[in-house]
C-alpha cells in the first residue's frame, strides 16, 4: 500500500502547495492571439488533455507504492482520455442521488474502501521554457488528488469544481517529464459536495501547463467606478506580481480602437487606473465588451470588461439604474455521454437554446462552471448567479440540517469554497450575484462566507437561500443581500411583496419544477413577479434532464436514470427534471417558458377597432430591432396579413397601435388575430426572422347560426337481441349493450369504428408532478375504477331516434364508489350519437385526474384533425405556447415522449376533432357544452403507468382516444407547491355533453 499523509480526512488540510487563488486568464505573447481566446495560440500554454495511462482501484489501500516514479512501468495500464469521468468509461459505479449521502454520514470520515484512480502522463517541455517558471492548472478534479512530477511529490488539493494550480518550477526539466496523479472518490470535502446529480469522479475538466516569466503578474482585480449618470467610468486594475515589473495596460473598444491606457512600475502590489467618458454599458440585452490588455515582460493578459453597475435600491434589484427581472434557469454540468465533462460546443449549444427561448439568467447550480462558460455568458449576454461548490443537503436526513455550517472546525473549508469562486471569477462582467452555495443549512460558517465575500467584492450582492426563515429564522442575515426562496407558492411571494417589513428583493433561486409533463404554473408566477418591483424573478429548476445515454441488451438506446445501474441508494428519475432532454431537445415546458418570459407583451385594447397595446419588457433596448407581423384567420385559414409599422417602444413602455383589418359584421365562421414578434437582424444565436413571441385573440365577430337544412332525418330500426340493442340506420349499424351500459359497436358503411366498448375514465398515467397526489388517488382506487351499471333502459323511441338512460358509478375495490352518474345516450337517423352525462362525485375526495369518455379505435386509425390549441400538447395551466387553429396530425405526432412515461399529448380547448384512418373513415367528436380535452395515442393510461422507460412501452396497433370534460392541470408539485385550485377537477357535480358522428370526411 502506498504511504501517504491522510489529507482526505483532515479538516486542517485543504491543500498542500497549491497556489493562492487568482483570476482566470491565459498568458499570451500578443494581443490578437489573446483576443481569439484560443488557448493553443499562446506559446506559454501547453495542454495536458489527451491520452493518459490509467489504473482503477476499488480501494486506496490497494494502490501500489511508487507508481508515480519515473521508472514505474505503466505500459500495461489502461488508456483513458482526459478530461473525463471514470464512471462514464466503465469504471466504478454510476450512481445518482439527490439529497442523501451515498456514504455513511460520519464527517469528516469517509469509507475505508475509498476508490482511487491513478493517472500517469509522459509529456515534453520545450527548451523555450527554460527561462520560465512552469505551472500546472487542474480546472476540475473530483473529489481530491495528490500530484507528483518526475517522481517527486508536488502537492494536494480538494474542492472538485474549481481550479487548482501548482508551481512546477522545482520539478520540471527540459524534454521528457512524467506527471502522476492519484484521485480519490471521496474526501472530507465530499460532505459539502452533496449536490443533486450523478456522482462522478476523476479529472473531468481541462489540465494544462503555463509558462510564466520569472517575474509576472499573478493576479488582476478589475474594479469599476461609474458616475451616477453613467457618463464617466474609471477602471481600476489592482495587480499582484511575483517581482518588480513594468506594466502597461490598454483598454480597447469592441471595434479594437484604443480608448484608454495606463502604466505603472509594480513590485508586489499596485494599481493602474484608466478613465473614460461616455462608456458603452454592458447588460444581457446589449452585451458590449471592451478588451483590457495588460502587458508585462513577454506576456499579454486579456480581460473582457463590461461596464455595469449592480445595485439594490429601495428593495429593487437594478442594473445600470434599471429595474431588471431575472428570467433564469438552473444549469448543471451534464452531458448524456460524458457526464460532467462539458465540451465547449456543448456549452455554446446550451446558451444558444437559452437565448432562443428568452432566458437571460443562469444560476450555476451548484458549483462554479468551466471559466470559459462565463466568458461565453459575457459575450452572449447572460446574468450569472455564480455559486460556490457547497451543498451538504444530506446532513438533513442525518438529523441536523445545520450540522456543518455551525461547526467551527468546518469554517476554513466553507470559506475556501467562496474564496476560490470569487477570486477566479471576479473579473467576469456576466457575474452579477455571488451565491454561497445551496441547501447546506445556515449558521456561523455561512455568515463568515458572506462577510468574506462582501469585504472582498463590494460590487455584487450576495445570495444564499438557506436564510429562509423556515430553516433558521433567528440567523444573522447581515451579509445576505437578497431574500432567496425556493419553490415558494405564488400566494406566499405576493404576501412577501406586500409586507412593509420586506426590504430585500426576493429571488426565486428555484421555482416551477420542470419535471416530466410540466411545469404548469409559469404564467401564474410571472403574473405576480411583474406586478411587484420587490420580486426580481428567478430560475426555473432546471435546464436539462440528467439522463445517461445507454442501451438495452438488445441494443435499444435510452436515457438511464437513478437505479438503472443497480446502485443504492438512488433517487430514481428525479434527475429527469429539465426543460430540455439530455441531448438538448426542448420540452414543451421550455416553449411555455419562452412565451411567459417573452420581452414583448401584446394586449387587446379594442378588437372592434383593431387597437392593441404593445408593451416593451426589455430593460435597455427599444423595439426598433423587431418586426411585428399580423394575420387574420377564418376557421384556420389566413384571409389577411401584414406588418405593423412604426414600432419603436422604449424600454418598460407601452404603445397603442391599430391593426388594419376590417371586422366582418356577422358570420358563422370563427376569426382569430395572430401577431408574431420576430427579430430583424442576425444574432450569433439565431438568424433574422427568429420568433421571440406571439399573441392570439379571437375577434369579436357577431355569430350567425346557419339554418340547418330541412332534410328529413332518416328512419332507424331498433332490435333487442338479449341485452344488446341493434340500432340500424340508412348507412350505419350501432350496438349498445344494456347490461354493460355502453356502446360496443359503431359502424358506417360497414366500417367498424370501435375495437372495444366505450368507457368512462378518470385515471391518467401519473405525471412526475403527480408524484405526491398520486398516492391519494391510488389509495382511493382511481387507478382501478370500473363502471358498475345499476340499470339501463330505453326511455324514448321514435321512428328516427332512440334514447337510452344508464345509471352507473365508478369505483375500485376496497373503497366506496368514487362517483355516481347518469348517462343519457341518443342515436338518430344520421348515425350521430349524443351523450349527456351528469356526475356527482363523492364528498371529501381528492380532485380527479380527469373525467371523460375513452374509446378504442381499430388498427389503421392514424389521422387526427382537430380545431383547438396546437400544434403540441396543452393543459389548463400549460397552454401559453399554443395557438388556436385547425391542425392535421398523425397519432404518433400527438404523442409527446418523456423519459419516464406519463400522461402526455392532450390538447386543451378542443372544439371538434376527427379521428380516422388515412382515407378519412372515422369519428367526429364535438361538445355542445363548449370545449373538451382531446388525446389520441397508441397507449392506454395503464400502459403508461406501468412503464418505467419509454423503450419499455409496447405500441398498440389500436388508437386510444380520450374525450375529457376536463383534465386537471400539471403544476410543478414534484418539488414545487400543490397544483393551484383553479386547475383541479375538483367539482362535486358537473355535466358533460358530447356528440359522436361516424363519417367519411372526404365525402363531407
Amino acid at each position: 500500500m502506498i504511504q501517504l499523509n491522510k489529507y482526505w480526512e483532515d479538516l486542517t488540510v485543504l491543500q498542500v502547495n497549491r497556489e493562492a487563488s487568482r483570476a482566470y486568464y491565459i498568458p499570451y505573447s500578443e494581443e490578437q492571439a489573446a483576443l481569439s481566446q484560443k488557448r493553443g495560440r499562446s506559446p506559454f500554454y501547453q495542454t495536458l488533455n489527451g491520452g493518459w495511462k490509467f489504473k482503477y482501484h476499488t480501494s486506496v489501500k490497494d494502490v501500489e507504492g511508487g507508481f508515480y516514479e519515473t521508472s514505474a512501468d505503466v505500459s500495461g495500464w489502461d488508456d483513458l482520455l482526459v478530461p473525463s469521468c471514470w464512471q462514464t468509461n466503465g469504471y466504478d459505479q454510476l450512481q445518482y442521488s439527490n439529497v442523501n449521502y451515498v456514504i455513511p454520514c460520519d464527517p469528516p470520515y469517509v469509507p475505508n474502501e475509498n476508490p482511487a484512480g491513478l493517472y500517469v502522463r509522459d509529456f515534453n517541455v520545450s527548451e523555450s521554457w527554460n527561462d520560465k517558471d512552469g505551472y500546472v492548472v487542474f480546472e476540475g478534479v473530483n473529489s481530491c488528488f495528490y500530484l507528483w512530477v518526475n517522481g517527486k511529490f508536488v502537492g494536494y488539493s480538494q474542492g472538485s469544481r474549481i481550479s487548482a494550480e501548482f508551481n512546477l518550477a522545482p520539478y520540471l526539466t527540459s524534454g521528457k517529464n512524467r506527471m502522476a496523479v492519484m484521485v480519490l472518490k471521496w474526501c472530507d470535502g465530499t460532505y459539502i459536495e452533496d449536490q443533486d446529480l450523478w456522482r462522478f469522479s476523476g479529472i473531468f475538466r481541462d489540465v494544462y501547463l503555463l509558462a510564466r516569466d520569472r517575474a509576472h503578474i499573478r493576479d488582476v482585480f478589475n474594479k469599476q467606478e461609474l458616475t451616477d449618470d453613467f457618463g464617466k467610468a474609471i477602471l481600476r486594475s489592482e495587480l499582484l506580481t511575483t517581482g518588480p515589473l513594468a506594466v502597461r495596460a490598454e483598454l480597447k473598444n469592441a471595434q479594437g480602437y484604443l480608448v484608454g491606457e495606463g502604466k505603472a512600475h509594480i513590485e508586489g502590489k499596485g494599481t493602474i487606473e484608466i478613465e473614460m467618458a461616455a462608456p458603452e454599458l454592458w447588460n444581457a440585452e446589449t452585451p458590449y465588451l471592451y478588451q483590457l490588455y495588460i502587458h508585462s515582460g513577454d506576456e499579454v493578459l486579456r480581460f473582457s470588461v463590461g461596464f455595469r453597475k449592480v445595485e439594490i435600491i429601495d428593495g429593487v434589484f437594478k442594473i445600470n439604474g434599471a429595474a431588471v427581472k431575472l428570467k433564469g434557469v438552473n444549469r448543471h454540468d451534464s452531458h448524456p455521454e460524458l457526464g460532467q465533462t462539458i465540451p465547449l460546443n456543448h456549452m455554446i449549444k446550451d446558451l444558444n437554446l437559452m437565448k432562443r427561448h428568452n432566458v437571460n439568467t443562469v444560476r450555476t447550480s451548484h458549483y462554479p462552471n468551466d471559466p470559459r462558460f462565463l466568458e461565453l455568458c459575457n459575450e452572449y449576454g447572460f446574468y450569472v448567479v455564480d455559486e460556490a461548490d457547497l451543498e451538504c443537503h444530506g446532513v438533513h436526513n442525518a438529523g441536523d440540517y445545520h450540522m456543518l455550517t455551525k461547526n467551527p472546525e468546518w469554517e476554513a473549508a466553507f470559506i475556501d469554497r467562496i474564496e476560490r469562486l470569487v477570486e477566479r471569477d471576479k473579473n467576469q462582467p456576466a457575474v452579477v450575484i455571488w451565491s454561497l452555495g445551496n441547501e447546506a443549512g445556515y449558521d456561523k460558517n455561512h455568515m463568515a462566507m458572506g462577510k468574506w465575500a462582501k469585504e472582498r467584492d463590494t460590487s455584487r450582492p450576495v445570495h444564499y437561500e438557506g436564510v429562509d426563515p423556515r430553516y433558521n429564522g433567528s440567523a444573522d442575515k447581515e451579509f445576505i443581500d437578497l431574500e432567496g426562496r425556493m419553490y415558494t407558492s405564488t400566494t406566499d411571494i405576493e404576501i412577501y411583496a406586500l409586507d412593509p417589513a420586506s426590504t430585500k428583493p426576493m429571488f426565486l433561486c428555484e421555482y416551477s419544477h420542470a419535471m416530466g409533463n410540466g411545469p404548469g404554473d409559469l404564467k401564474n408566477y410571472w403574473d405576480v413577479i411583474y406586478k411587484y418591483p420587490l420580486l426580481m424573478g428567478g430560475c426555473v429548476w432546471e435546464w436539462n434532464d440528467h439522463g445517461i445515454k445507454t442501451e438495452t441488451e438488445d441494443g435499444v438506446p435510452f436515457f438511464a436514470y437513478g437505479g438503472d445501474f443497480g446502485e443504492k441508494p438512488h433517487d430514481g428519475n428525479f434527475c429527469i427534471d429539465g426543460l430540455v432532454s439530455p441531448d438538448r431537445k426542448p420540452h414543451i415546458g421550455l416553449l411555455e417558458l419562452k412565451k411567459v418570459i417573452a420581452p414583448v407583451r401584446i394586449d387587446a385594447k379594442d378588437l372592434h377597432k383593431g387597437t392593441i397595446e404593445i408593451t416593451n419588457l426589455y430593460d435597455f433596448i427599444d423595439l426598433s430591432q423587431v418586426a411585428i407581423y399580423w394575420k387574420v384567420e377564418k376557421d384556420g385559414q389566413t384571409v389577411k396579413q401584414g406588418e405593423l409599422a412604426g414600432i419603436e417602444v422604449a424600454p418598460h413602455s407601452t404603445q397603442t397601435v391599430v391593426v388594419p383589418y376590417t371586422l366582418p359584421k356577422a358570420s358563422s365562421s370563427r376569426y382569430f388575430l395572430t401577431l408574431s414578434v420576430k427579430s430583424k437582424q442576425d444574432y450569433r444565436w439565431a438568424e433574422a426572422g427568429h420568433e421571440l413571441t406571439f399573441e392570439q385573440f379571437e375577434l369579436p365577430v357577431a355569430a350567425v347560426v346557419e339554418e340547418s337544412s330541412k332534410q328529413e332525418v332518416p328512419a332507424i330500426r331498433v332490435d333487442q337481441q338479449g341485452h344488446t340493442l341493434i340500432i340500424d340506420g340508412f348507412d350505419f349499424r350501432h350496438s349498445f349493450d344494456l347490461y354493460d351500459g355502453t356502446f360496443v359497436s359503431v359502424t358506417k358503411q360497414g366500417v367498424e369504428m370501435l375495437q372495444a366498448p366505450f368507457a368512462f375514465n378518470i385515471w391518467r398515467a401519473p405525471i412526475d408532478n403527480d408524484r405526491n397526489v398520486k398516492h391519494e388517488w391510488m389509495k382511493e382506487g382511481y387507478d382501478r375504477a370500473k363502471m358498475h351499471v345499476y340499470g339501463s333502459e330505453i326511455v324514448k323511441q321514435t321512428g328516427n331516434s332512440v334514447e337510452i338512460s344508464v345509471q352507473f358509478s365508478l369505483g375500485g375495490y376496497i373503497k366506496l364508489p368514487l362517483l355516481h352518474g347518469t348517462a343519457h345516450w341518443t342515436v338518430d337517423g344520421t348515425g350521430a350519437i349524443s351523450l349527456q352525462v351528469k356526475v356527482k362525485v363523492r364528498e371529501n375526495l381528492t380532485f380527479l385526474p380527469r373525467f371523460g369518455l375513452q374509446l378504442t379505435m381499430p388498427k389503421g386509425t392514424e389521422e387526427v384533425e382537430y380545431f383547438g390549441f396546437g400544434p403540441h400538447e396543452s393543459y389548463s395551466d400549460k397552454r401559453q405556447s399554443v395557438k388556436k387553429g385547425k391542425y392535421l396530425l398523425t397519432v404518433d405526432e400527438m404523442y409527446q415522449q418523456y423519459i419516464m412515461p406519463q400522461e402526455n399529448g392532450s390538447r386543451y380547448g378542443t372544439e371538434w376533432a376527427i379521428v380516422s384512418n388515412e382515407q378519412g373513415m372515422g369519428l367526429k367528436f364535438s361538445s355542445r357544452g363548449g370545449e373538451f380535452s382531446l388525446n389520441a395515442a397508441h397507449y392506454t393510461p395503464e400502459d403508461l403507468t406501468a412503464a418505467t422507460h419509454a423503450h419499455k412501452l409496447k405500441k398498440r396497433k389500436e388508437t386510444i382516444v380520450h374525450l375529457d370534460y376536463k383534465m386537471s392541470g400539471v403544476g410543478s408539485n414534484s418539488c414545487g407547491p400543490e397544483l393551484l385550485k383553479q386547475y383541479r377537477l375538483d367539482e362535486k357535480e358537473f355535466e358533460f355533453e358530447l356528440s359522436i358522428l361516424p363519417l367519411f370526411k372526404e365525402d363531407e
